[in-house]
């Protein structure tokens, strides 16, 4: 979960064990087992067994858990599974509103990564954010959009949901944590707007974002690779950075930060 290098993390539902395999195979760079919102209360326990099944016939998988909320009455049984099983890596922690929620998900030994919902998560952001335990933030959109009272996907949502974004941003650069992922995009068909997305997330400071289909995932590891163009200018940048004195690419005065962002865009091409 500490991994920097989280591009998507992949939603699979806790009911569909069919799917798992299928899922870990989508190249995403996390799969997320989700026993929360994919799953009717009347097949919960059974996502546990399927869970704990796949991963005795399949040792080497690894994957993460979506467990249910703090107040539901499954948790319990829900963490001690992701407690005694070496295949559970993580845990997603929804509607996190407290560092205690946390502090009781973390003592699994499992890294946690809190999904902000709520006004009182947000509120409670920069002690969730420093709670012993904590690998990454994410937000749920939706569900944040429905309990401050936005119009979801409006304009007006989306200039609010950026208020969380840069809370998010800001509490994890305080925290020393990775950058957030981005929100889901529901959208499954629309590729083009998805590379939108993800491209301004990226912009914003996001890692990556959470996906809810296979084919989410191609797209936003190529939105999120640098450009030919990109990586052509980090590499004049740092070539003129060999010689003496100040120097400008491209019209622009290179100092200390514009070398470092070169740096960063060479460095994800490798990756």
């Amino acid at each position: 979960m500490q991994n920097s290098m989280l591009r998507t993390a992949l939603f699979v539902p806790g009911n569909r064990p069919e799917r798992f395999a299928k899922a870990l195979a989508a190249g995403a760079d996390a799969v997320i087992v989700d026993f929360e919102d994919a799953v009717q209360e009347a097949d919960k326990a059974t996502a546990r067994d399927n869970l704990a099944y796949f991963l005795a016939e399949h040792p080497h998988a690894r994957v993460w858990v979506r467990v249910n909320c703090a107040d539901h009455p499954l948790q319990v049984a829900e963490l001690a599974l992701c407690a005694s099983l070496p295949g559970i890596v993580g845990i997603l922690l929804p509607k996190a509103e407290s560092a205690e929620q946390v502090r009781r998900a973390a003592e699994t030994g499992k890294a946690v990564m809190p999904i902000i919902e709520s006004a009182l998560g947000l509120a409670a952001l920069p002690a969730i954010a420093k709670a012993p335990g904590v690998g990454r933030l994410t937000y749920g959109g939706l569900d944040l959009s429905l309990d401050l009272g936005l119009h979801s996907a409006s304009p007006g949502a989306e200039r609010m949901l950026d208020q969380a974004r840069f809370a998010l941003l800001l509490q994890s650069r305080l925290a020393g944590l990775p950058a957030p992922l981005e929100t889901v995009f529901a959208k499954l068909d629309e590729h083009e707007a998805l590379t939108t997305f993800i491209g301004d997330a990226q912009a914003m400071g996001f890692a990556g974002m959470l996906c809810i289909h296979p084919a989410q995932v191609a797209v936003v590891h190529r939105a999120l690779q640098p450009t030919a163009r990109q990586l052509d200018w980090a590499r004049r940048v740092l070539d003129g950075a060999q010689g003496n004195g100040a120097f400008q690419v491209d019209g622009q005065m290179v100092d200390a930060p514009v070398l470092q962002r070169a740096r960063n865009l060479l460095a994800a091409s490798a990756r």
